[in-house]
């Protein structure tokens, strides 16, 4: 259980649910996060795109997953809360193999207690270069 003030960072009141005989997540994310909460905010899927809507990085999984992440931490935050009130993140990858470097990534960003999380393989993204979309919830109490 995780209370108003937890690690240093604001957080909400979580519990990580972990079941028994359950294998240990392999990245950063948890099998669900159970949250009491007053105010939800539904993060929209987030690319790789700049303030002027170019592509960053094209072809360039990790760079692209900074930007993305860097894109839903500014969302996150214009919304008045902070990635600790992030409890369910789903990730698109054109390839699933990109996952480790996926996750090296959205380790900078997330922190315990990790958000449940989905990855889902895609045939593709809105725009031609896109390797990874990033959508979410957050929670606030």
């Amino acid at each position: 259980m995780y209370g108003a003030f937890a690690g240093g960072r604001v957080s909400i009141v979580t519990e990580r649910i972990m079941p028994a005989n359950f294998a240990i997540p392999a990245g950063p994310w948890t099998p669900a996060v159970k949250v009491r909460a007053s105010e939800m905010l539904f993060i929209a899927g987030c690319i790789s795109i700049d303030e002027n809507g170019n592509v960053v990085a094209p072809g360039d999984v990790a760079a692209q997953t900074h930007q993305v992440m860097k894109n839903f931490e500014a969302v996150v935050r214009a919304a008045g809360m902070t990635m600790a009130n992030v409890v369910k993140i789903t990730n698109y990858l054109v390839d699933v193999r990109d996952y480790p470097e996926v996750a090296k990534v959205r380790q900078q960003y997330l922190a315990e207690p990790y958000p449940a999380s989905t990855m889902v393989q895609v045939s593709g993204l809105l725009y031609p270069g896109l390797l990874v979309e990033i959508e979410g919830i957050a929670a606030a109490t």
